[in-house]
């Protein structure tokens, strides 16, 4: 009679070898290392590259090295300037230290995007609306340095943190429209005053000029006469300054002093006297 035990063992002893080569042998990626453990105390950090381990005594995990983007959640915050407002931003890091990032803390990027969360509503509520609009690279090293310094202990590194957007509500939208609105009016004013007192400055050293020279005066004058005379073609009736008329005045008066003066003849007496 056939039987199927010397067939049986042979099939049995190669799925338990399979089983056991498949459970010690591992591969790591170039961005990859294993955290060991025997036993289950920590023993070493391998990779990348193929790992041999001992199944059931020891275990692997896995720890990805690359660069990790997360997105921090929307946050509602108060400014210093008692401002509402929601702010969201974008974590990059990166495991430094295998060892640490398993066994420091559980599932940290979990924890990493928590603490960012806490650390950006405190760096941003110590600062007004103002500045959250115009210094964003400020604040967003001022949060990666906090965030870098607390995560030294878990062995990652924060790389960088972006401030992405900043949401204000519409009763704030609008104040602030306003507010813009009144600061062009205010620096309209001002260039407008500060273009009229120039004018008014230049005017008053333009009269100085003319008056210290009676000649400019008159030049002016005929200039302007010779403007209006070009523009407009009605008859326009200027009354003449005296100062262009005094020197023809003056010349006429000299004239008539030199011309000597002839006294008349005494007029002859046509009186006749009666004889007696």
């Amino acid at each position: 009679m056939f039987t199927f035990a010397p067939l049986l063992t042979p099939i049995i002893v190669i799925f338990v070898a399979l089983i056991l080569i498949n459970a010690s042998i591992r591969v790591l990626r170039q961005y990859e290392r294993g955290v060991m453990f025997t036993l289950g105390r920590f023993s070493s950090v391998r990779g990348p590259g193929l790992i041999f381990m001992l199944p059931y005594i020891q275990q692997m995990v896995r720890v990805d090295l690359r660069t990790v983007v997360m997105e921090i959640p929307s946050q509602d915050l108060i400014s210093r300037d008692n401002v509402s407002v929601k702010v969201d931003a974008v974590l990059y890091f990166h495991v430094l230290d295998p060892e640490k990032a398993i066994i420091q803390v559980q599932q940290y990027g979990a924890a990493t995007n928590m603490l960012a969360q806490t650390t950006l509503r405190s760096v941003l509520g110590q600062h007004e609306l103002d500045e959250m609009l115009s210094k964003r690279a400020t604040l967003n090293t001022d949060v990666q340095d906090i965030l870098d310094s607390r995560t030294k202990d878990w062995g990652i590194e924060v790389t960088a943190v972006e401030i992405r957007d900043v949401q204000l509500t519409d009763n704030m939208v609008k104040a602030i429209a306003k507010q813009a609105e009144a600061e062009r009016d205010r620096r309209a004013k001002i260039i407008h005053a500060d273009a009229e007192f120039q004018a008014s400055q230049t005017l008053v050293d333009a009269a100085k000029i003319l008056a210290s020279v009676p000649a400019a005066m008159q030049l002016r004058y005929l200039q302007t006469l010779t403007e209006v005379g070009n523009e407009n073609n009605s008859t326009v009736i200027f009354p003449m300054p005296i100062d262009i008329v005094k020197p023809f005045l003056d010349i006429l008066n000299k004239n008539a002093a030199a011309v000597p003066v002839v006294a008349s003849p005494p007029a002859q007496n046509n009186l006749k006297l009666p004889v007696l």
